[in-house]
């Protein structure tokens, strides 16, 4: 018999690399493929096409002043989207970002007005105070095997009483703290823009993160752990030491979003941020991070920020209820999410 004669049907292996082939092909699936290799590419589209939507809906949604108000209210879930995207890649999530951000800011002004610590030392306070809070949720995630949803939640609600019982429930006015902890609220002119040094400050972490994430082993190591644990142990990755190491990454970025919102607000409350939690897991969503670990990029982070500022504000100046600016947000963390789904059906 000929090698031709002999040939059978082609084998399993071949028809699914055929139909892998033929997926590819497809301008759907050459659309997912780009999505998925530039993580941050939908939520730009998204962030355009809302400011055009937005500006034709009412004009004075585009005007200097707004979309100065519209950067400046981002600083705080920009910078919290910072420490809940370490955490999502690594395919956790942290459901105690504002409560740890909120004790870390009242043990700040608490200590600078009521006990007389310099403004710096109090900063120095403050960071201790993230640092611990990730190093607690870091040690019962990595020690216990327990899941992050669970173990967040339940520090949600142990950050939350220790803020009302350490501050007692008063808040602490900007005016009686010193300039230092107040400063990242000042603003300077940018042209016709009026940009807070708060904004200065997330821009500066998000490049110092996303440098991290990028250029170094540690940032290679956070994206196989959340890929694949087991793959990345089998690697030679200490994984409870990456996990614990993004905890505490992820405290110490809380506690500068913690000065940040002393600075925006001019003011230090225990019962400030209801919505922070919600915003900042949206933003990152939003923003390209896969929920199931192992992709994502910071600085769609910042563009989910965005695209949550500017859909609260257009909302608002739409004349539409804040339930309704709630019920937005929840469709855009259901899409988002759907849309992951999808480009994760990418064939390696």
């Amino acid at each position: 018999m000929t090698q031709q004669q002999t040939a059978g049907p082609p084998s399993a292996g071949h028809a699914d690399l055929a139909e892998e082939f033929l997926d590819r092909q497809t301008p759907l699936s050459r659309i997912r493929n780009i999505l998925h290799r530039y993580p941050a590419l939908s939520p730009a589209i998204v962030l355009l096409i809302a400011v055009v939507v937005f500006g034709i809906l009412n004009e004075r949604f585009l005007l200097v002043e707004n979309l100065s108000l519209i950067t400046q209210q981002v600083a705080v879930v920009g910078t919290l989207a910072i420490a809940q995207t370490l955490i999502i890649l690594t395919a956790g999530i942290d459901l105690s970002v504002g409560a740890v951000m909120i004790l870390s800011s009242m043990v700040i002004a608490q200590l600078a007005v009521s006990n007389g610590i310099p403004g710096p030392l109090a900063l120095i306070a403050g960071l201790a105070v993230g640092l611990a809070a990730g190093a607690l949720n870091g040690f019962l995630v990595t020690r216990f095997r327990l899941p992050p949803f669970i173990v967040t939640l339940g520090t949600l609600n142990i950050f939350v009483a220790l803020t009302l019982l350490y501050s007692g429930g008063s808040t602490v006015r900007g005016s009686a703290m010193p300039p230092v902890l107040t400063w990242l609220g000042s603003t300077f002119p940018i042209g016709p823009v009026r940009i807070s040094t708060g904004v200065v400050m997330m821009i500066l972490l998000y490049v110092v993160v996303a440098f991290i994430l990028g250029k170094t082993a540690w940032g290679r190591h956070v994206y196989a752990v959340g890929d694949d644990k087991e793959a990345a142990r089998l690697a030679g990755i200490p994984v409870s030491r990456v996990l614990m190491s993004v905890y505490l990454a992820a405290g110490a970025v809380l506690a500068v979003g913690a000065w940040i919102q002393i600075g925006r607000t001019n003011a230090a409350s225990p019962n400030a941020g209801v919505d922070l939690n919600l915003d900042s897991i949206t933003a990152v969503v939003i923003g390209g991070t896969s929920l199931f670990g192992g992709r994502g990029s910071i600085w769609g982070s910042l563009l989910g920020a965005l695209i949550v500022g500017i859909f609260r504000n257009g909302l608002s100046l739409a004349g539409l209820d804040v339930l309704y600016q709630t019920l937005a947000v929840g469709i855009l963390i259901i899409v988002a999410v759907s849309i992951d789904q999808w480009i994760r059906k990418v064939k390696s």
